[in-house]
């Protein structure tokens, strides 16, 4: 029996070869990214759509992202889209540039989020302040910023309240202080009404003129008498397990996708070095078939 050519054996030796698990991982890990990127998307496309709706760019008026709705989907929507395109891709083509990219990314969003969380446990009372000095900053520039306008009444008509603590805190209005020489003077927007539809069907925009003169016990049959600070307090209170059981579902998704991208780097840093190990064995092996001939 002759002798196997020792080309020919090292040649056979296998390269690093994948489990079911890790193409489970990598295919996982490329499908998920894959539904956030067209999340992001249509998160994109709807924030263009909003713009282009108020014909922000028309009128080269793009507002400020805390305050415009629109331009905070758009920024959303980009960043969202080109991090989760960089996962999938990274992940598919095994490209451990793209994956790096990717994991650091999503280290770094970790960190502020969890950075946020302990300030805002720790500024609670200072937060507080913010949000009454954002709100009366709305109801100041009420007629004058549709998205500040547009917050303001989404607040009003799902919390059901009206001002920062108090109906009467629409005096801060030029429109709505009692000052005013037009038919708003001494009125709230309608959204702070009670029953703004008349007959149930007709929206009736001056159902809040004249409220601010009522005492508390005659207009709490026409508007609402709370302050949207003390609904938004509630509404935390009553939705708190929900919030944070959506906080720890959303940090625990991005843990396991830099778990995963951490593992899929390993897999082809092994496959690259068994592909070079095997590479030098023929290599060597030649050499040493050259030399006995």
């Amino acid at each position: 029996l002759g002798r196997a050519d020792p080309r020919s054996a090292a040649k056979l030796q296998p390269y690093y070869q994948y489990s079911w698990m890790d193409y489970f991982l990598k295919y996982f890990l490329f499908l998920c990214n894959l539904l956030f990127t067209v999340l992001g998307l249509v998160v994109l496309g709807l924030g263009f759509w909003g713009l282009i709706s108020k014909e922000s760019f028309a009128q080269e008026k793009i507002g400020n992202i805390g305050t415009d709705p629109m331009l905070a989907l758009v920024s959303l929507g980009f960043l969202l889209t080109l991090l989760c395109l960089s996962g999938c891709v990274g992940a598919i083509r095994e490209n451990c540039f793209l994956l790096k990219a990717f994991s650091f990314a999503v280290l770094a969003l970790i960190s502020v989020q969890v950075l946020i969380a302990i300030l805002a446990y720790g500024m609670q009372d200072q937060i507080g302040g913010y949000l009454r000095s954002g709100m009366l900053a709305a109801m100041a520039r009420y007629q004058d910023d549709l998205d500040l306008r547009f917050i303001a009444d989404e607040i009003q008509s799902n919390l059901q309240c009206c001002g920062a603590d108090t109906y009467r805190d629409w005096e801060i209005n030029i429109y709505y202080n009692c000052s005013a020489p037009g038919v708003l003077a001494c009125g709230v927007p309608a959204t702070c009404c009670v029953d703004p539809l008349e007959n149930g069907t007709v929206w009736n925009s001056q159902c809040g003129v004249g409220a601010q003169l009522l005492d508390e016990f005659t207009a709490q049959s026409v508007v609402f008498l709370g302050g949207c600070l003390g609904g938004i307090s509630r509404w935390i209170e009553q939705h708190e397990a929900l919030i944070g059981t959506a906080a720890v579902v959303v940090l625990g998704v991005q843990i396991v996708a830099v778990f995963i991208s951490t593992v899929i780097m390993l897999q082809i840093h092994l496959k690259n070095c068994d592909y070079r190990q095997s590479r030098g064995s023929n290599h060597l092996s030649e050499i040493n078939s050259a030399g006995r001939a």
